[in-house]
């Protein structure tokens, strides 16, 4: 099998074998464009003319996690026919659409390269899609569906045009995701994230939209995809696919291949110190509002005209209230209960990543989440109770106690 990697315009290389062994062979003339070693994949798959043979199970796993995790998956599979673990005939069937900016197809299909369309679809239709992934997983139209994206929440992917919603054809770029209301215990949740994503808007951490409509009755939370600007894909990596983790290692505790440490010194070495200090407002804001699965997935790079810069805090759910022992994704300064954590700990975790005056920065986003909690109502089906359990968190940490 031979799929096309492309970036815009410019053919970046090829991927070429069977699902054991395919490999990304770069293309001279994308070379010769971005330079020798450019990151213009990716930070971790370089642009060589030789890529190094001992580093191919890297960028193996670097385009297996352009998949999406459990039901959907195993929903797209079924819809396509295809078996599990194959990689690119998965890309071949869904990689017109994925997460950042690039499209992949097959070469060898005679129907490709496909027009990209779009099919108009009224709330009452976008409900069906939100509560049919069997049969419409990610909304994927069961002949012209191309589209992919990450994650284990229920969702799909949609175009926002002037007059409606669209469903995505041919590989058309989609501009949102939506997550449908889920039931039970979890009900509350899409409401939760939109506060949560506003809180961290307000911190100028989330540059993007996110809201609650009502689809025929059905609730849902649209969230505009930040890989996406005026319709044009923009380019993102995630940091399991940065730091070569593979599903479920996006949590520290699996494998012990992420930690914040490792994710802060890719920045430290292809973004700026600006970068550096705005994950540090990330984990305090996440620590603060209890997000405790910031993983690895939840963080990436975005790949722009002037660099490579740290996208916006997404998945940005308070959930601390969900579990009296949860645990973060992530380590803060070797502790994963959020209950235990102070803001010495922050201190600690920012300081090790070179950041100077990190307590200072700690206390200055601190300050910022309690007047952006106290500002900020949550919707009504939010959680009961969020915002003052928000603000208590964030006083606590802000008087440098941990409650035990």
């Amino acid at each position: 099998m031979r799929l096309a990697i492309e970036l815009g315009e410019t053919r970046l290389g090829t991927l070429e074998g069977d699902a054991r062994t395919f490999d990304f062979v770069p293309f001279p003339g994308a070379i010769d464009r971005f330079g020798v070693n450019s990151p213009a994949l990716s930070v971790s798959i370089p642009l060589a003319p030789s890529p190094r043979r001992d580093h191919a199970g890297r960028r193996r796993n670097w385009f297996a996690e352009l998949l999406p995790e459990g039901d959907q998956y195993e929903h797209l599979l079924t819809l396509a026919g295809l078996r599990r673990g194959d990689t690119p005939s998965f890309l071949a069937r869904y990689g017109r659409d994925v997460a950042g900016a690039l499209q992949i197809w097959d070469l060898d299909d005679p129907t490709e390269p496909l027009i990209p369309s779009l099919r108009a679809v009224t709330d009452q239709e976008v409900r069906t899609l939100l509560e049919d992934p069997i049969r419409s997983p990610l909304a994927n139209d069961t002949v012209l569906g191309r589209s992919s994206l990450g994650g284990v929440q229920p969702k799909i992917v949609l175009v926002a045009t002037p007059t409606g919603w669209a469903q995505s054809l041919g590989g058309y770029p989609t501009t949102h995701l939506l997550k449908p209301q889920l039931p039970g215990a979890n009900a509350s949740v899409i409401y939760d994230e939109e506060y949560g994503s506003r809180i961290a808007s307000s911190l100028g951490l989330a540059e993007f939209a996110t809201s609650i409509h009502d689809f025929a009755g059905l609730p849902a939370l649209v969230v505009e995809r930040f890989d996406r600007e005026d319709g044009r894909r923009l380019h993102q990596e995630d940091f399991n696919q940065v730091l070569g983790a593979s599903g479920n290692e996006k949590y520290q505790e699996m494998g012990g291949v992420v930690s914040l440490r490792r994710i802060a010194d890719a920045l430290y070495r292809h973004a700026t110190r600006r970068d550096l200090e705005r994950l540090g407002r990330m984990v305090t804001l996440a620590v603060a509002i209890g997000n405790t699965d910031m993983h690895a997935k939840n963080l990436g790079l975005l790949h722009l005209d002037d660099g490579v810069r740290l996208a916006p805090a997404y998945d940005f759910v308070p959930q601390a209230h969900l579990t009296i022992d949860g645990r973060m994704a992530l380590a803060v300064n070797g502790r994963y209960r959020p209950a235990e954590l102070t803001r010495e700990d922050l201190a600690a975790e920012l300081g090790g990543w070179g950041l100077r005056a990190a307590a200072d920065l700690v206390d200055e986003t601190l300050e910022e989440a309690a007047v952006a909690i106290g500002r900020e109502t949550p919707v009504a089906g939010a959680f009961t109770g969020l915002q003052e359990s928000l603000a208590v968190a964030t006083d606590r940490l802000r008087s440098g106690a941990a409650r035990r």
